[in-house]
């Protein structure tokens, strides 16, 4: 019989069902990571970053981090396994991110969940891995229920999403043209920190106050795009400009404006968008979700204008299998087909 049938077969058969388990593959970037989920809960999750690897790079170097998912991912579906005390043929799903992220990346990731589909004759459900951040908010709060208003804030994303259901999202605004962790990478580069850069940012900005006025791109009430452009570009004319004359760079100070100047944008757009549109949940998602005075700001914001605002655990903001895993099951409640061994990557989903 023809894998894809079986596949449709075998997945028609739990997906009435809540205990079925996945084996979830994240391998977007530069993180190796896999988990084993049932339903909302997250039984194990194992993630191997190359952080120290692309640091003396000053960023992510996509050949290297594809060579490096080869090299671990094994080894850490293994360890997944042995975390969560289950066996392969004790699996019912795999599920694997085949989008967005750096193209060869992707591509390990789905060869590998493609081989282990069709080899134990499991259902593949491939996952957006923009979906797999929102799907971590229930893991940390699995009553969640739609509606709500997602703010997602990545290395490669930044958008205002309506969640009306798992299979109905729409974005109602986004970055026109750098993401926000992005932004964050390039100027703790001009600054001198190291990468990642929104953690050194978040470091440095502790030890100083907002002093610097930074533009702001789109300030009307009713709009709720992004630019990150013009912010960033402002910070390294900035620190070219003293530099040229002489002028001493209160790096903590400029680092504490940058990130106000991010987080008040952020919150308050995602603010207006859940009060415009008469929702009264919001939830965050992605790497920048991680950044601390965002999360407060927000929470206050939201608090104001009695709004519920849910902030996953900052280990799940970042990128790991659990939320993929999570992800996939809600696709597979939402009705989703089994992926045919023809998928492949998608940097651009």
């Amino acid at each position: 019989m023809d894998y894809y049938v079986k596949a449709k077969q075998a997945l028609e058969k739990i997906r009435d069902r809540d205990d079925f388990l996945v084996l979830a593959v994240e391998t977007s970037c530069d993180e190796t990571a896999v988990a084993v989920t049932r339903g909302r809960k997250v039984i194990s999750s194992v993630v191997s970053s190359q952080i120290d690897i692309h640091r003396r790079f000053g960023g992510v170097v996509p050949e290297i981090a594809s060579r490096n998912h080869i090299t671990a991912i094994d080894a850490i579906v293994k360890n997944a396994l042995n975390e969560a005390g289950v066996s392969l043929s004790g699996i019912d799903v795999i599920a694997v991110t085949y989008g967005a992220g750096l193209l060869g990346a992707l591509l390990v990731g789905v060869a590998y969940a493609k081989a282990l589909a069709y080899t134990l004759g499991k259902p593949l459900i491939a996952v957006n891995h923009i979906k797999g951040h929102i799907a971590a908010n229930y893991i940390s709060e699995p009553g969640l229920q739609p509606p709500y208003i997602c703010l997602l804030a990545s290395g490669g994303h930044t958008s205002i999403l309506k969640v009306n259901s798992f299979a109905d999202i729409t974005e109602i605004g986004s970055t026109q043209d750098d993401a926000v962790g992005e932004a964050f990478d390039k100027v703790a580069r001009v600054l001198g920190l190291t990468y990642p850069g929104g953690p050194e940012i978040e470091k440095l900005a502790k030890e100083g106050r907002p002093t610097y006025t930074l533009p702001r791109a789109f300030k009307g009430e009713g709009e709720y795009n992004f630019s990150f452009s013009g912010l960033k570009t402002a910070v390294i004319n900035l620190v070219e400009n003293c530099r040229a004359r002489g002028e001493e760079i209160r790096r903590e100070d400029l680092a504490a404006s940058f990130q106000t100047e991010v987080a008040d944008l952020l919150t308050s757009k995602a603010v207006t968008a859940a009060r415009e549109h008469g929702i009264k949940t919001i939830a965050l998602a992605g790497g920048v979700g991680a950044n601390g005075p965002l999360r407060e700001l927000l929470k206050q914001r939201g608090e104001a204008g009695n709004i519920r605002v849910l902030l996953p655990p900052r280990y799940l903001c970042t990128d790991n299998a659990a939320m993929i895993g999570v992800a996939a099951y809600e696709e597979i409640k939402a009705g989703a087909s089994p992926a045919s061994l023809d998928l492949d990557a998608d940097p651009a989903l």
